[in-house]
């Protein structure tokens, strides 16, 4: 971030003086376009989150609000506002000032969440202003090996699940959740069944998985990871051809005899309704520049994430496509978290 120079003392310059020292600053770009009297930026930031810290959306976010940060000459400073997969702080974002001081890192929990639990606190399709896609989120299949040595690929899993008695269990981050979801629409593709288990995160239920409590699970890669390197779970199939960027080797579930299977979840940065398009338009133009630093892609990928940026219009109409397919498939399975 830079820094205004410090100033000499009036009693060494002139008023006329010192002006021009001012205007000759501005003119050689000694100080940043956001630090000009008006211009945005011209305060502190605050980058809500409505996910606990910690989590796949609030890493995504710290990241990229600190090269943000750096770009922009103003802090970026994270709000975590918790509750609800994230519809208690969406629904207080939008509410929020149209100034670009306040945003948000919206992570796709909270696309389903008015779904699920039937609050209808906000429309991902028009209650706010999509910025930029920040990150895709890739999702695995995955088992515990000891539990299930046999099974190493989809078809595997497939072919056990259909002699399974009684059925076999599987789990995912929770009750409507995209680990959930993505399998009742993997299950229904493929003949077969399995028992969801819901947990109440990703946390405890990949504890258990790899304990042997349960032998499946729906994954985001961020929970996994770290277990799958060291030998714990074992990855079967991932979300889609780009989540081999984080596991190579493994196939993906399009490749393993769904063609056009796609699971991925992603995040982007939104603003509220009414906010200044030349604030959008900077906000794109910067994120743009961070998502292309290969150190911000090594610091995404090793969190389990990989930087995608898309510009709004884009983002908005994968919200749209993603909200008809995923809602159908909560409604068509009577799946609500009340």
């Amino acid at each position: 971030m830079q820094r205004n120079p410090s100033r000499t003392p009036a009693s060494t310059f002139s008023r006329r003086s010192a002006l021009l020292a001012c205007g000759a600053a501005l003119a050689g770009g000694l100080m940043a376009p956001a630090q000009a009297a008006g211009a945005w930026p011209d305060k502190l930031i605050k980058l809500v989150v409505a996910f606990p810290p910690g989590g796949p959306t609030d890493t995504a976010a710290r990241l990229v609000a600190q090269s943000l940060s750096e770009r922009l000459g103003q802090n970026v400073i994270i709000e975590n506002r918790a509750g609800a997969s994230g519809s208690i702080g969406t629904a207080s974002f939008i509410k929020s000032p149209a100034d670009g001081y306040t945003l948000s890192m919206f992570g796709m929990p909270a696309l389903l969440a008015p779904v699920l639990f039937k609050n209808n606190l906000y429309d991902v399709r028009k209650d706010f202003l999509p910025v930029a896609t920040v990150y895709d989120l890739p999702m695995a299949i995955i088992v515990n090996p000891r539990v299930l040595p046999d099974v190493k690929d989809l078809p595997s899993l497939i072919a056990y699940a259909k002699k399974a008695q009684p059925s076999l269990n599987y789990t995912s981050s929770g009750t409507g959740s995209f680990g959930h979801l993505s399998m009742e629409q993997l299950k229904d593709l493929g003949g077969f069944d399995m028992q969801h288990v819901a947990y109440r995160g990703s946390a405890p239920a990949v504890t258990d998985l790899i304990g042997g409590q349960i032998p499946v699970m729906f994954a985001d890669v961020v929970a996994a990871l770290p277990h799958i390197q060291a030998g714990k779970l074992r990855a079967i199939a991932v979300s889609s051809n780009q989540a081999k960027l984080l596991l190579p080797g493994v196939k993906s579930v399009a490749e393993q005899g769904f063609p056009g299977f796609d699971a991925d979840t992603w995040g982007g940065l939104v603003a509220p309704l009414g906010t200044p398009q030349a604030v959008v338009d900077r906000l794109n133009k910067e994120l743009k520049v961070v998502l292309a630093d290969p150190a911000l892609q090594h610091k995404m990928q090793a969190a389990g994430a990989i930087a995608r940026y898309q510009d709004g219009a884009t983002m908005k109409a994968r919200l749209a496509n993603d909200f008809a397919r995923w809602s159908k498939i909560a409604n068509d399975k009577g799946i609500s978290a009340q």
